[in-house]
């Protein structure tokens, strides 16, 4: 688990022109001699692109991202093999990384100059997560893993083809090379996997062949003898948790998914990516019709003092929100908006708010500390207190962006509305969906429940602290009170946006074990009382006036998401089940479930995870985490707490 704040690189240039780092001492390779050293030590030396002809997916693992040389020579390598494999999925770990600027300045002669400038796009804030940056219609993905490397492997879930152990030299940065990185490697590599660095270092060389590397020394490069090369042959291989990998043989690259709100759709299209085909079977006559059905959705990161679980969670679901919603805008014609979103803070005071934000190391393009004055003026209107600004922010129509996901997936995907699935069941091989009358919907090896409550009922309601919460929501039209909208969304109490075709959109209630359709007056009451508190005087509104939407969520107790493969309940003698990634597991049966009141942020991060975990691809997110919305974990929860486990 990385927690620690990210500093990014400080590099300078010599006499000569050429940038090095002044705290390792260390020089980084020119333009054109990194991208030499790139191609012959870690292309070649792997045996790249020969290894990854006709390869359903390749996976190569960077221990320095460095300036990104080793990347886009790679990405341009892919690019230019007419034999390449279908998808390219480059892990680069990195202590300190470039900002976007020294990116840019670095890149400015660039032997791949439209590469490099779609990796400058893309950049990401500097926060201790794992970002995951999409390329080439996702054929190309970069996960980039900021923090320290020996923190990092025992985080990632990948079967790795090939290494590019990099980095400053190890006289330098010895915590890079040492023998915890070298174990971990092999803890990461497929059968067969590969190995370069430019480093001939005996010790190195040493760390490898104990974590089962095979080593020899291969022809340098640059006025350098020798590098060093390796395949992974380990003398027994080492046992995987079962729950983390998929099943072996031949697998159907086809799912079926129970619903289309956003988590379904969400789910299709990150299939798609790698190169799945889907069937989306909806209940209602169109999609994201039920909770998924509100003009109107936020989604925002979060600011902790203990940056913990909730908080890494939530950061990593408002990144990949923004970058989902921009597409959704800008390809898809989807109402909304990523200029940023204010969250009120009641509890502590502007300096407080800054000296927060300094001692976790969070950088201002993804939260900025604001005094009531600075956020009334980015607001447009008066604020009562100070705020948490998050400029990747916003809103975004919560329907369209469910569209925007089942257009990006094309093809790949068959839409099947007003289907409703009233049972299943399990032969053996597939799974077989069935209507009221018992007749077969469809069938196939793999399904995903993301039908949020009812996906709880076709798993026979197993005990789940999971509710289903009550909200209503309140739209104010022209004309029928005296009222000002912000120019961004405002969070707090409630909630008030930015007016959405002439509409005031503000609220919400939340009642659990609620189920009256019906929009209420006094739902109303409480969503003006709301609203004063957010903006600090209740408006000159009738209640009776006010337009409204009734829709239900599902939340979990513990308030997050319920994503990854279904648990099998079945007693198995020997089976571990204190730790969520060694629970077993029903083979093909996935859930996607309880993103409560953030399914904007939830869906566009929990997608992409649950469709590697199916597709057998890296992980977009660190085991720890993955461990804290997997359905197992309530099963952990009560073995922990029994005093018989």
């Amino acid at each position: 688990m990385n927690t620690e704040p990210i500093v990014p690189a400080r590099f300078a240039f010599n006499e000569n022109g050429v940038p090095y780092s002044p705290e390792f001492h260390d020089i980084y390779h020119p333009q054109a001699g990194a991208c030499a050293q790139a191609r012959h030590v870690f292309l070649t030396g792997n045996d790249l692109p020969h290894r990854w002809w006709g390869r359903e997916r390749f996976v190569v693992l960077e221990t320095g991202f460095g300036l990104g040389h080793n990347f886009l020579a790679t990405w341009q390598a892919w690019r230019d093999d007419p034999q390449r494999c279908a998808q390219l999925c480059f892990i680069s770990i990195e202590r300190h990384p470039l900002t976007r600027e020294d990116l840019a300045c670095v890149h400015r002669d660039s032997t791949s100059p439209e590469l490099a400038a779609a990796l400058q796009r893309a950049w990401p804030p500097l926060t201790p997560n794992l970002h995951r940056l999409g390329f080439d219609d996702g054929r190309v993905q970069l996960l980039l893993a900021l923090g320290d490397v020996q923190a990092w492997l025992p985080d990632l879930l990948a079967s790795v083809d090939a290494f590019y152990l990099d980095g400053f030299a190890l006289a330098s940065n010895p915590r890079m090379w040492d023998e915890r990185v070298c174990k971990a490697l092999g803890r990461l590599a497929a059968p067969g996997a590969t190995l370069a660095t430019w480093s001939a270092a005996h010790a190195l060389r040493a760390r490898l062949t104990s974590a089962g590397f095979q080593v020899r020394l291969g022809p340098g490069t640059g006025g350098k003898r020798d590098i060093t090369l390796a395949r992974y042959a380990p003398g027994f291989t080492p046992r995987r948790a079962p729950a983390r990998t998929r099943a072996t043989g031949t697998i159907e690259t086809r799912a079926l998914i129970v619903g289309g709100g956003l988590a379904g759709c969400a789910t299709a299209w990150a299939l798609a990516e790698h190169g799945w085909n889907s069937t989306l079977l909806e209940r209602r006559p169109a999609i994201a019709s039920d909770a998924s059905g509100n003009p109107a959705g936020l989604f925002h990161g979060t600011v902790n003092a203990q940056d913990g679980v909730h908080s890494r969670l939530h950061r990593a679901a408002a990144l990949a929100a923004r970058d989902a919603v921009q597409v959704a805008l800008d390809r898809h014609a989807v109402p909304g908006s990523t200029q940023g979103l204010l969250r009120l803070e009641t509890s502590l005071e502007h300096a407080a708010m800054q000296a927060q934000l300094r001692r976790l190391g969070l950088p201002s393009d993804y939260v900025l500390a604001l005094a009531a004055s600075e956020a009334s003026a980015l607001a447009g209107m008066a604020l009562p207190q100070p705020a948490w600004f998050y400029p990747g922010g916003g809103w975004v129509q919560p329907a369209g962006l469910a569209r925007s996901f089942l257009e990006r997936a094309a093809a790949r995907v068959e839409l099947r509305t007003a289907v409703e699935v009233h049972s299943m069941r399990h032969d053996g091989t597939l799974w077989w969906l069935l209507d009221a009358q018992g007749h077969v919907i469809d069938r196939a090896a793999t399904v995903v429940l993301a039908n949020a409550g009812d996906a709880l009922r076709l798993l026979g309601m197993p005990d789940w602290p999971i509710d289903e919460v009550r909200g209503q929501i309140s739209l104010l039209g022209a004309g029928a009170g005296r009222f000002v909208c912000p120019r961004l969304p405002v969070a707090g109490a409630g909630y008030l946006l930015p007016e959405v075709d002439g509409q005031a959109i503000f609220g919400a209630t939340a009642q659990r074990g609620d189920g009256d359709a019906s929009v209420r007056l006094e739902d109303h009451d409480d969503n003006l009382a709301r609203l004063g508190q957010l903006i600090g005087r209740r408006p000159d509104v009738n209640a009776a006036r006010l337009q409204g939407r009734t829709a239900w969520r599902w939340s979990s107790r513990d308030r997050l998401p319920v994503i990854g493969a279904v648990p099998d309940v079945t007693p198995q003698p020997g089976a571990r089940l204190d730790q969520a990634r060694f629970v077993p597991r029903l083979p093909g049966l996935f859930v996607f479930s309880a993103l409560g009141s953030r399914g904007i942020g939830w869906s566009t991060l929990g997608a992409p995870v649950l469709a590697s975990i199916i597709a057998g691809a890296p992980v977009p997110l660190e085991a720890s985490l993955l461990d804290a919305i997997d359905p197992a974990r309530f099963m952990v929860r009560r073995v922990r707490r029994s005093p018989h486990p």
